[in-house]
């Protein structure tokens, strides 16, 4: 028997389209002097690799809502929100009190991601969704492979800029 999940859910791909889209427009020009807070990126490299990230958030969202139970879709979704939870502490909160000066998405991190991230983990705790144990075996390999693919999206948007300028 599959498990109803509640509508909220689907809160998680929105929060995270809207934190990605006010990076998408000022990240770019802050980055050029974030220091070592985020490398200088350009706006359509960038911009790429958010479109893609939150393509997956979508993805993620909706696999998860057709198998609850499946392991692999159901942990990828739950690391997927803490991870976004932890983003909103480093870099966002980290590098403006470092910085002294608002990072880029700090607000809808805060106003958003936050909130939305810490209803879905609590929920999807108390409600026997995933095991913490399990959540942070999952973490490792799902968080890399995310994190990872970062840099890698970066070049390919810069490619694709060169074959389309």
């Amino acid at each position: 028997m599959e498990t109803i999940l509640p509508w909220f859910y689907w809160l998680f791909p929105v929060a995270f389209a809207l934190h990605n889209a006010e990076e998408a427009v000022f990240l770019p020009l802050w980055s050029q002097t974030a220091g070592t807070y985020h490398k200088p990126v350009g706006r359509f490299e960038f911009r790429f690799a958010v479109a893609t990230l939150t393509t997956l958030g979508f993805a993620v969202t909706a696999l998860f809502f057709l198998r609850p139970r499946g392991v692999f879709f159901c942990y990828f979704f739950f690391v997927f929100n803490l991870g976004m939870l932890i983003n909103v502490v480093y870099p966002h909160i980290v590098a403006t009190v470092a910085m002294r000066r608002y990072a880029p998405g700090l607000a809808t991190g805060l106003a958003l991601v936050l909130p939305v991230t810490l209803l879905i983990l609590v929920h999807g705790y108390t409600h026997r969704l995933f095991e913490l144990r399990k959540l942070f075996f999952y973490a490792v390999p799902i968080a890399t492979g995310v994190v990872g693919s970062i840099p890698l999206l970066f070049k390919l948007g810069r490619r694709l800029e060169g074959r389309l300028a």
